[in-house]
């Protein structure tokens, strides 16, 4: 292909990626530094926006909400999502069918599933789970209002929704291991969690990272499911960063995009953080292959 052709067929992409991507956060770092309201320029204050999210402990209970709930579902994601992709991969010709159901949760927009998956605990809507639970226990429990409870409501809602994507990048992996590196495995006697922990997922090491990785940007940005999920989420302690910052600049009044923008670089800084163990493990298997 000419040099001309090339850059032809790759300048629409270029062109797209740029205005969607690279002058969107150009002025979301140059808003940091600055005073902005709305249909005005910005007035340049240094780094007092910073300073004001730092010094903020509301953005700080944000922060610990949000980092809490990714650690602890995504590990969850991966150990049932590898269970259901072991178990999946047994399956023949009825498989299509089992997987589209399973997608069912993950293709539908978050704040539908989450507002769908809230009337399990609502009783204003039946609140099945709560009935149950109410009924076990004899004690009313106040899903929406306690942050505890509120917080394993949304965390098995993100699994909910993100275990069938973390499941499939698995069962793609596990698709890919050779049959005879497992029929070696038997042979040596080894028996099935052996099999499982010492050859199969170190042979998917790669892909198990990749899942890591995508699932933890996802819940990092967790924002449209605690719209009905989570009601009171500022005065319970727990608003995610992503709703922070939409409280922030848009919702409660000030608009102070500025400081918006600020934890929107800060949140850009600490999803580097979290991912960079991951990131280099893909580079890793890629510069192995």
């Amino acid at each position: 292909m000419r040099r001309r052709e090339y850059a032809v067929l790759i300048a629409p992409s270029v062109i797209i990626m740029f205005g969607f991507l690279v002058v969107p956060l150009y002025r979301t770092i140059r808003w940091s530094f600055e005073s902005v309201a709305y249909g005005s320029p910005g007035t340049f204050i240094g780094l007092a926006n910073y300073a004001s999210a730092l010094t903020d402990s509301r953005f700080g209970r944000a922060v610990l909400f949000t980092v809490g709930l990714t650690i602890v579902t995504t590990v969850v994601l991966l150990f049932f999502g590898y269970i259901i992709a072991t178990l999946m991969n047994q399956i023949g010709k009825f498989r299509p069918i089992v997987l589209g159901i399973l997608l069912i949760s993950y293709v539908l927009p978050h704040v539908v599933g989450a507002a769908a998956f809230s009337w399990l605990f609502d009783s204003n809507f039946g609140g099945v789970v709560n009935y149950a639970l109410s009924s076990l226990t004899g004690q009313e429990i106040l899903w929406f209002t306690d942050p505890w409870p509120n917080r394993v409501m949304i965390a098995m809602n993100v699994v909910w929704s993100q275990l069938p994507f973390a499941m499939l990048i698995i069962l793609a992996g596990l698709q890919g291991v050779p049959e005879e590196v497992i029929e070696a495995a038997q042979i040596d006697g080894v028996n099935t969690l052996q099999k499982h922990l010492n050859v199969i997922i170190p042979s998917i090491r790669g892909v198990v990272g990749f899942a890591a990785l995508i699932s933890i940007m996802d819940i990092l940005r967790i924002f449209d499911n605690l719209i009905p999920l989570a009601p009171q989420a500022v005065p319970i302690g727990n608003e995610s960063i992503m709703l922070y910052i939409f409280n922030q600049a848009f919702r409660e009044g000030n608009q102070n995009l500025g400081l918006g923008s600020a934890v929107s670089v800060l949140t850009i800084v600490l999803i580097l953080i979290m991912l960079s163990p991951f990131i280099r493990d893909v580079f890793r298997e890629a510069k192995a292959k």
